[in-house]
């Protein structure tokens, strides 16, 4: 398949996880929100124990005191901890309260942090050039997936570095969508499907894979607490979706497989 083709499957995989209107209406908060204070725990782990091939692969190719874009950055997890390497560090992220995390953390470790508020590639004219690019635990939400790429290499002057769950990061919640719902959930898009379309587009990739370094929930409670927000569900009834998940032996949550995926600019 050529570029378009995987583009146009990719996006119509994402509208595939488009929550039924039926069952959206009864939800008491946004099923698609994040929590500033999760990933901000997040990153502080991954501050007190940089780790990993995707932090690797943009150590290795930023130079001490480098410009650095990271993008969909949230609290700077796949960022700050390369603290002592970067001159300038440029985040982007569509919630200011994930930027506002990320500007603390960035002034406790002395770098110098520009925030930009918005979608990408909707605000790359103001990101500038970058040595490298990142972009962690974004693209199962960027429909363009192509557009999204080949803005991430045009501000790049060294290498672009990608992060991703092997398949979507919902899918293990499925067969809880099944029995509260009968709604059957979508496989696609997969890991494969974005590394597929960036050769496509004429990038050098090269992929790793490993396991995640850390668990999905800590504990059972915390676990129901995520279903009855992502499933629309009453967070009431978290005690019974703690015992049906139990029952239906999805507990504890398998670790997911992360896939790092990055390539050079040419000459580099």
């Amino acid at each position: 398949m050529n570029a378009e083709a995987l583009n146009e499957r990719w996006r119509r995989s994402l509208e595939t996880w488009a929550i039924p209107p039926e069952v959206l209406a009864k939800a008491p908060v946004d099923p698609w929100g994040h929590s500033p204070a999760r990933f901000a725990a997040r990153t502080d782990r991954a501050l007190a124990e940089p780790e990993g091939p995707t932090l690797a692969r943009v150590a290795e190719a930023l130079p001490e005191g480098g410009t650095l874009l990271d993008v969909g950055s949230g609290p700077g997890a796949a960022s700050l901890p390369l603290a002592d390497r970067i001159g300038e560090l440029i985040a982007v992220d569509t919630s200011a309260a994930m930027l506002a995390e990320l500007t603390v953390r960035a002034d406790k470790a002395g770098v110098r942090a520009t925030t930009i508020e918005g979608g990408w590639p909707a605000v790359e004219a103001q990101a500038g050039k970058a040595d490298v690019v990142v972009a962690a635990h974004v693209v199962y939400n960027v429909p363009d997936l192509a557009a999204f790429l080949r803005a991430l290499d045009s501000h790049a002057t060294r290498r672009v570095v990608l992060e991703l769950t092997n398949r979507h990061p919902m899918s293990w919640m499925n067969p809880l969508w099944e029995h509260y719902h009968g709604t059957r959930r979508p496989v696609r898009p997969i890991a494969e499907d974005a590394v597929a379309l960036a050769a496509a587009l004429g990038f050098e990739v090269r992929v790793e894979e490993r396991e995640a370094p850390i668990e999905r929930f800590a504990t059972i409670e915390e676990l129901a607490a995520s279903v009855c927000h992502r499933a629309c569900l009453d967070p009431a009834r978290a005690p019974e979706v703690a015992a049906t998940a139990m029952e239906m032996g999805l507990w504890p949550v398998p670790r997911d497989r992360w896939v790092t995926l990055w390539w050079n600019q040419t000459g580099t």
